[in-house]
């Protein structure tokens, strides 16, 4: 009797051999994944949005927009913007690697979303009333030209007016190098507004995100009566690459950091970013404001 012997089955193309599928494979979506600085893990991004951009594994806080941190911090629509609409001009005429800066503001607008680097207004914090000033570090950096020094300005003209504490969230590369003096201006002008403000007893509570530096931190984010870092955060004036390069030694470990400025007495408290509003309200009630 002849043995039976079982035939291969027949596999299409497309089906390949041995069982491997030479149809082409499904793309994964880009924008699902992100890597943390911090610990280099490889992050859902969802999880780090529903965890206010926070890394689940090291707690690095990663920057975020304005108009995000505005929802992180204040009660649900709370907020009321002032001086949406006011915008900068060029009053040197400057460009760079020929990019003009009308060119560059135009790009930056369509990033972010916003028409400026700082947005102000009134809102509540946990049933606080506050007068709110947050940076947009999509916005040429969060750089200081004339409109975030008016801007600034006003805010506190605002908080004088209502006797509201004044909250102010800086993310910043510095004063803004494409209006000059014009940009360095707003130093001593934003510095003499909040002296006025102090004069009247006014509460100036600063947070300072990653980075703050430059003509920000020279000025009015290291003149709060309470000054609060998200952990983690960059600080300092000029970047360590440059005051190490110019004064020819190594910088100690963790350098402009928020852990290294509170330890040397520069930063009050370092927050968490989920512990923010509930630290915001507390002074508040605690400075009686």
């Amino acid at each position: 009797m002849a043995k039976e012997t079982k035939s291969k089955p027949v596999l299409s193309k497309a089906e390949g051999w041995n069982g491997f599928s030479l149809r082409p494979r499904k793309e994964m979506p880009d924008g699902l994944w992100m890597r943390c600085p911090g610990c280099e893990h490889m992050l859902y991004k969802k999880s780090v949005e529903k965890n206010l951009n926070v890394c689940p594994e090291c707690n690095h806080h990663f920057r975020i927009g304005a108009a995000t941190r505005i929802k992180y911090l204040t009660d649900e629509d709370s907020f009321q913007q002032i001086l949406s609409d006011l915008t900068t001009t060029d009053p040197l005429g400057f460009k760079f690697r020929g990019t003009t800066y009308k060119q560059r503001l135009k790009a930056d607008e369509k990033k972010s979303g916003e028409k400026e680097a700082m947005l102000i207004g009134k809102a509540f914090i946990k049933g606080r009333g506050v007068i709110l000033a947050v940076m947009e570090p999509n916005f040429l950096m969060g750089s200081m030209g004339f409109v975030v020094g008016e801007k600034l300005c006003v805010a506190v003209d605002q908080a004088l007016e209502e006797s509201l504490p004044l909250v102010v969230v800086s993310c910043s590369g510095g004063a803004r190098m494409h209006e000059g003096v014009v940009s360095l201006g707003q130093m001593a002008k934003t510095s003499a507004v909040l002296a006025k403000f102090d004069e009247a007893k006014g509460l100036f509570i600063s947070v300072l995100t990653d980075p703050t530096t430059g003509g920000v931190t020279a000025s009015f984010a290291m003149l709060g009566d309470v000054i609060i870092a998200e952990p983690g955060a960059l600080i300092g004036f000029a970047g360590p690459r440059t005051i190490a390069e110019t004064i020819k030694m190594e910088l100690p470990e963790g350098f402009q950091t928020s852990e290294f400025m509170l330890e040397h007495g520069f930063v009050d408290m370092i927050v968490h970013r989920k512990d923010l509003r509930s630290e915001i309200a507390r002074l508040i009630d605690y400075c009686q404001k």
